[in-house]
Parts: C-alpha cells; sequence; structure tokens
C-alpha cells in the first residue's frame, strides 16, 4: 500500500498545539488503518513557536507543511487543501476537541455527498456563554441565506472531495471563518453536504478564537457568500420592506393632506429606495447567473 497512489489526505492545522498535537495524531493513525486506504496525513503548521513541528514529524505518514508566520487557521487549511495528493479530504483540528473514530463514518458517507460535517453535540470552547447565542444566531442567518437547515456552520472536522472545494479557493478567507465560508458555498452552489452528529470534547491547551473579532467576521462572510451565490436573499426582503413602508406612508400621507398634489420628499424618498435596491439586487443576480454560465 505504501506505492499505491495516495486516496486520501488528512489535513490538521496546527498552531501551538504541542500538548494535543502526538495524542490526535495517534487517534487519527488507528482510524485510518483499518480502512485499507493509501493515506497521508498533512500537518499544516501555523508558525508555531512550540513543539508542533518537532513532535508531529515524529509519527509514521505525517508530512509537515510550516508556515513562515502566523497567517490564520483558514490559510492552514487552504495550504492543506492545495498540497493534498488524495482526492478525498478529511479535515480534523489538532486540538483533541473532536474524535477521529468518526473519519470512517464520514469517508463512507462522502460515497455520496460533496462534504461531510461533523455535527457537534455541545458548545465546548472557550466563553461559551457568549459563543453559542452569537453562533446560534449566525446559523440562523446562514440556513435562511442558503435556504437549508444548518445543523452546524462551522465544525473543523468535515470530509470532502478536493476538486469541490478547490474551485473556491479564491473566496476561502484566512480566519476561523474558513469552514463557515466552505459550507455556505458549496450549499450555495448546490453540491450535496451532509452532517453526521458527533461527540465534541474540551480542547487540549489554549484557543486562538477572539469571540468578538470572530464572531463579526463569521456574520460579515455569511452575508459576503450569499452575495457570490444568491444576493436577492438579502435584496428581495430589504425591497420589498421598503416599498411596504412606503406604501404606508402613502396612504397615511392621503388622509393626511387629502387627494392633493402634494407628497412629503421622505415618502418618495422611501419608495425610489426599494426601487433601487430591488434594481441592484437584480443586476447583482444577473451577474452571478452569468458568472456560473462561464463555468
Amino acid at each position: 500500500m505504501g506505492s499505491d497512489p495516495i486516496q486520501v489526505s488528512v489535513v490538521i492545522p496546527a498552531y501551538n498545539e504541542e500538548e494535543a498535537i502526538l495524542p490526535v495524531l495517534d487517534d487519527v493513525i488507528a482510524a485510518m488503518e483499518p480502512l485499507g486506504l493509501a493515506y497521508e496525513i498533512l500537518v499544516v503548521d501555523d508558525g508555531s513557536t512550540d513543539r508542533t513541528v518537532e513532535l508531529s514529524a515524529t509519527r509514521p505518514r505525517v508530512r509537515v507543511i510550516a508556515h513562515d508566520r502566523n497567517r490564520g487557521t483558514g490559510a492552514a487549511r487552504t495550504t492543506g487543501v492545495r498540497a493534498a495528493q488524495g482526492d478525498r479530504i478529511v479535515m480534523i483540528d489538532a486540538d483533541g476537541t473532536y474524535p477521529a473514530d468518526a473519519i470512517p463514518a464520514m469517508l463512507a458517507m462522502l460515497d455520496e455527498a460533496d462534504m461531510v460535517i461533523g455535527a457537534r453535540d455541545r458548545e465546548a470552547g472557550t466563553v461559551a456563554w457568549l459563543r453559542r447565542p452569537a453562533k446560534d444566531f449566525i446559523r440562523w442567518l446562514a440556513s435562511y441565506m442558503v435556504e437549508y437547515k444548518i445543523p452546524d456552520l462551522n465544525s473543523g472536522m468535515r470530509t470532502m472531495r478536493r476538486e469541490a472545494v478547490l474551485r473556491f479557493i479564491p473566496i476561502l478567507p484566512n480566519t476561523h471563518s474558513w469552514v463557515s465560508t466552505i459550507t455556505m458555498a458549496l450549499l450555495s452552489s448546490g453540491r450535496t453536504v451532509r452532517w453526521l452528529p458527533i461527540a465534541y470534547h474540551e480542547r487540549i491547551g489554549h484557543s486562538t478564537f477572539h469571540p468578538i473579532r470572530d464572531t463579526y467576521n463569521y456574520l460579515t462572510l455569511v452575508v459576503r457568500a450569499v452575495m457570490y451565490f444568491n444576493p436577492l436573499r438579502i435584496f428581495l426582503p430589504v425591497t420589498v420592506s421598503l416599498l411596504i413602508i412606503g406604501l404606508i406612508k402613502a396612504i397615511t400621507d392621503i388622509f393626511r393632506f387629502g387627494f392633493t398634489f402634494h407628497v412629503p420628499a421622505s415618502t418618495v424618498i422611501i419608495i425610489l429606495a426599494g426601487i433601487q435596491v430591488g434594481a441592484i439586487g437584480l443586476l447583482a443576480d444577473l451577474i452571478v447567473k452569468a458568472g456560473r454560465l462561464r463555468e
């Protein structure tokens, strides 16, 4: 099997994970060996200042790719996807939060999907009291935008077809929002995404997640992703709301001023704003559809 073409690439982004990296690697190897597949493990070190690189190199089948500086976990994921030799990719975090024994089931599900995501059974990250409501709101917003109920938007454990991810590399961010963006990108473009319920453990070591900055990034990227794929989900409700408000105000103005030619400027502005937003939305949707025709 050592000379066979690589079928599966396991990508593990890591940044200062010397406490957890060896247990994670051992768990991944234990999950992959019984499958009889030719595989590789790519540890993408994102500028660690501890012994993450040194320890990773002690395990078999592990190839270490090191960034010269800390670029962000999203950049590490992108590096892993580009360097992967397998046509199927397993992605799992290096902090010990995800169960590697779920990998075989997720690979099996990938036979009928473009991406399979591990849906966590709880929120166990840092500042959970703040992250939980923020993530719930962002997941609801993302579900509305892509017209699909999303059980877990930003899970760090997933299997995916490499070709399905490569086409979206130019729009994927360098931050924690990478996983959210690729999830929305595949759903919005009609790709098949499945979820598998998994356990979620306390992380080993310290988290690099910043609750305010990264939550803001998640929110903006949800909206940005929809602008790439389904802009009318944003523009249409705004257009309808403005036109309804303008109509209600126009009717109110009639009762206030009678059937005269006096129309307050504010009413005209609201109605024109609705028309303009609708026109911009239709133009954005036309650009998206034209782009798909060129693919």
